[in-house]
């Protein structure tokens, strides 16, 4: 009885933790982009509020973040960055075209920033460090 309890608990535990998770499905906050090789003014810049009641931890990346994704960049290939500017501690988390989570803290000071070579579907979250919100500019550049 003892283990049947206990099983059932963990599995709703697992339950829980998987309806919290970010969500790459969802349509992005602030819209979904299209960019290729060349593209003008580089970089590519958009205002978001970073944040929100999520832990980044349930993918691997620091932070809180909303559910949904802030962007979704649809990009052409090549090299380019993606990274977010502020003046709170922030940091990026990015579910690629390959399926794989990406995480990004304090390389450009306290501002997170991730580069990639692969075309295709990029959603992105910019998640805060202390778990509150702050203003922040996302970008993507070649350089």
């Amino acid at each position: 009885m003892k283990k049947t309890i206990l099983a059932a608990v963990a599995i709703a535990a697992i339950a829980t933790t998987a309806s919290v998770a970010q969500d790459w499905s969802l349509n992005p906050t602030y819209g979904t982009h299209s960019l290729n090789a060349g593209f003008l003014p580089d970089p590519a810049e958009l205002q978001i509020t970073a944040g929100g009641s999520l832990n980044a931890s349930s993918v691997g990346c620091a932070g809180s973040i909303a559910n949904a994704p802030d962007a979704r960049l649809m990009w052409g290939g090549g090299r380019m960055t993606i990274g977010a500017n502020s003046n709170s501690d922030t940091t990026l988390v990015v579910n690629g075209p390959d399926g794989q989570w990406y995480c990004s803290d304090d390389v450009n000071g306290l501002n997170p920033a991730l580069v990639f070579n692969q075309a295709g579907q990029y959603d992105v979250w910019v998640g805060v460090y202390s778990g509150s919100t702050a203003p922040a500019t996302l970008y993507v550049t070649e350089y």
